[in-house]
């Protein structure tokens, strides 16, 4: 596929062999699709990011100066992790919950550094990996809910909730927003065709969203959809755009309806969504409770600098502690406290400052900038610190900010050179 070489994509990715770009493009498809198959250990995914990261480093791939605030507080965040986790290191399952959380960074970085390069192009082909990856996890959630799969009910669904090739019904509804918002920008953007094409891919992917049953997910789709039409809207340049897209979101939640109402004929889905979208689960309340524990575990984190450690919530609670950020005071004592919120709020600042940055990869910004922001509220009643596409849309938006800067500086320089 030829991409055109524009003033903020003239760089070394794009003048580099034909032979090498190509190769580099097609990891970047791999990892996005590979994604979405983690219900073994190793997945696809840490094997397929392990090839692309040599291959990278290999073909060339460089650490920029704006990326430096990026790698010092992912070190940071991790030293403050290790460094509460040395009094546990005969328990293999820390060792284990400390190298993940060491490679995850690496993985922040290896996105930050290939998406700040080459980037309308690297980013296109990320999207249509995690396109490709969401519909086969998506077909397989559904089959599996609907007994299709002969012996895949133990395999696909978990508790009567579908969760396809993931471990988890929640996490499999997370990972699947974002691709479901970047099929959703070509059916209010695109052509007659493509919009049809991926009118069912969307159509797909919110219905296995709704039968992981995950009520943040259900949540973050509706939420993030439509704060993305919503900058989409206001990022536009003509007024046949912004009609377009306001006239096709209806359109949208008007099916979007019309779906639930047909799943809601069947009485066992009915059920189950009556159940799951009730707002009084036992787990939740209560003085031990989701929210009592996070208010307990901050007045525990205040008197302890290094915190209790990797996977020892639960020894003092009934539950884990469902907030990524007080797991990360929990886990890594005050550095990692800070240093965790201090790398999300920090991104999602210099998110909002490039919004209405007219880069050639602004629509697929905004699709990760959306659902980045979504998983950072998420992170409020949820552990996500170890989910891979979180870590994914980090890197990514800070790759795509540093690309975003040199864009701006080029096409300052060539209008003043004109």
């Amino acid at each position: 596929m030829a991409y055109a070489a524009t003033a903020g994509e003239m760089n070394a990715a794009v003048r580099a062999a034909p032979g090498v770009l190509a190769l580099q493009r097609a990891l970047v498809w791999l990892v996005g699709a590979s994604g979405a198959i983690v219900f073994i250990e190793p997945s696809p995914y840490e094997i397929v990011t392990l090839l692309a990261t040599v291959t990278f480093f290999a073909t060339g791939l460089r650490l920029r100066l704006a990326l430096m605030p990026l790698v010092l507080m992912l070190v940071l965040l991790n030293i403050g992790y290790t460094i509460s986790a040395i009094p546990l290191f005969e328990q293999s399952e820390v060792v284990s919950w400390i190298a993940t959380s060491w490679y995850m960074a690496v993985t922040v970085v290896f996105f930050a550094m290939v998406t700040s390069e080459d980037t309308a192009a690297r980013l296109d082909m990320l999207r249509r990996g995690l396109v490709i990856g969401a519909m086969v996890a998506s077909l397989s959630a559904v089959a599996g809910y609907f007994h299709l799969v002969p012996g895949g009910d133990d395999l696909l669904t978990l508790y009567g909730r579908a969760r396809g090739t993931f471990k988890d019904p929640n996490v499999l509804g997370a990972f699947l927003i974002l691709p479901a918002l970047f099929s959703l920008q070509s059916v209010v953007s695109d052509k007659f065709g493509k919009a049809l094409r991926n009118v069912i891919a969307f159509g797909i992917m919110s219905l296995a969203i709704l039968l992981a049953f995950s009520r943040a997910a259900w949540g973050g789709l509706v939420l993030t959809s439509a704060f993305m039409l919503a900058l989409m809207v206001l990022t536009s340049r003509t007024n046949a755009q912004r009609s377009r897209i306001i006239v096709m979101a209806i359109l949208a939640a008007v099916l979007g309806l019309a779906l639930i109402a047909v799943l809601m004929s069947f009485d066992s889905t009915a059920e189950m969504f009556k159940q799951r979208a009730s707002f009084d689960q036992s787990y939740d309340e209560g003085r031990f409770g989701r929210f009592g524990r996070h208010i307990l575990g901050a007045e525990m984190a205040l008197d302890l600098p290094f915190g209790i450690g990797p996977l020892q919530f639960h020894r003092f609670f009934p539950e884990d502690t469902h907030n990524s950020y007080l797991n990360a005071f929990m886990s890594g004592g005050w550095l990692s406290g800070i240093c965790y919120p201090a790398l999300v709020f920090t991104t999602v600042i210099m998110g909002v400052r490039h919004i209405f940055v007219p880069v050639p990869w602004q629509r697929a910004y905004l699709a990760v900038f959306s659902a980045f922001v979504g998983t950072v509220g998420e992170s409020f009643v949820i552990d996500t610190d170890h989910w891979r596409h979180f870590w994914m849309m980090l890197g990514a938006m800070w790759g795509m900010i540093a690309a975003a800067q040199i864009y701006k500086i080029r096409a300052g320089d060539e209008a003043s050179s004109a």
